[in-house]
């Protein structure tokens, strides 16, 4: 190798390190929340150790993700255990989460129709100062024929899908309005913006009204924030989840 050569790397060598540095440090993966310039909204809440659920007030905690095989400890690859509440986050509810003889005969989140799950959606808003009663779903004059609604309220305003803390607060149905829905409207999949559609002082009457028929299909902690309120297509999957109540979801609109 010529002198001239040795010259040339050596001279080159701190630019090819810092190079290396940087393509490494551009090692960023992309979170999105909206596609191709509003085409598409993804309004499922991203699962972290603070994501809210009814049973703690310190969020799932950081144990709902751990490596069972790590590289960094020698193994040829990553391998995850994943374990969390199956209503927390964005998720649905099965019939039988409030009906044991349901739950016992198996109408779980495997058995809930994927064609209420997916297809146009009506994303509307509820009156800031108000749980949703029967003289407010009156007021909201949700046309016949609608059966994907979407109920935006104050819980978004308040962002209380972003607090670890459960905020016993939060707005929802009442079991008023749960019956008025369901005996006035075509209404076959309810989605609202906490992790209860129904108000907490109505968690049982409510969600009893919404699940009896199995034919109304709940989901839950919807991330509904910088949205214009009308027509979309939702398009929503739960995990084949053989036996459980609830699971969580994946969410998406498509304008």
């Amino acid at each position: 190798m010529s002198p001239h050569f040795i010259f040339l790397i050596l001279l080159l060598l701190p630019y090819l390190v810092l190079s290396s540095q940087d393509s490494d440090d551009q090692l960023i993966p992309p979170r999105w929340d909206v596609y191709d310039n509003g085409k598409i909204y993804d309004i499922t809440h991203r699962i972290t150790a603070e994501t809210p659920t009814g049973i703690s007030q310190t969020g799932i905690g950081s144990d709902y993700l751990r490596l069972h095989d790590s590289m960094r400890n020698g193994s040829d690859y990553n391998f995850s255990i994943i374990k969390l509440p199956a209503h927390s986050g964005t998720h649905v509810d099965a019939p039988g989460h409030f009906y044991e003889n349901y739950y016992e005969a198996g109408f779980d989140v495997d058995s809930l129709d994927l064609r209420v799950l997916n297809g146009p959606a009506l994303l509307v808003d509820v009156p800031r100062d108000t749980n949703i009663t029967a003289d407010v779903m009156k007021s909201l004059n949700i046309p016949k024929g609608v059966r994907r609604v979407l109920f935006r309220t104050l819980n978004t305003d308040m962002r209380l899908m972003w607090e670890k803390i459960f905020d016993t607060s939060y707005v929802g149905f009442t079991k008023d309005g749960a019956q008025w829905l369901k005996d006035n409207t075509d209404i076959k999949l309810v989605g609202t913006d906490y992790l209860s559609v129904a108000a907490y002082d109505y968690l049982v009457s409510a969600h009893r009204v919404f699940l009896k028929n199995r034919e109304i299909i709940l989901v839950e902690g919807l991330k509904l924030v910088d949205l214009e309120a009308g027509i979309y297509d939702v398009h929503c999957l739960p995990l084949r989840l053989f036996g459980a109540e609830g699971s969580p979801i994946r969410c998406v609109l498509i304008k």
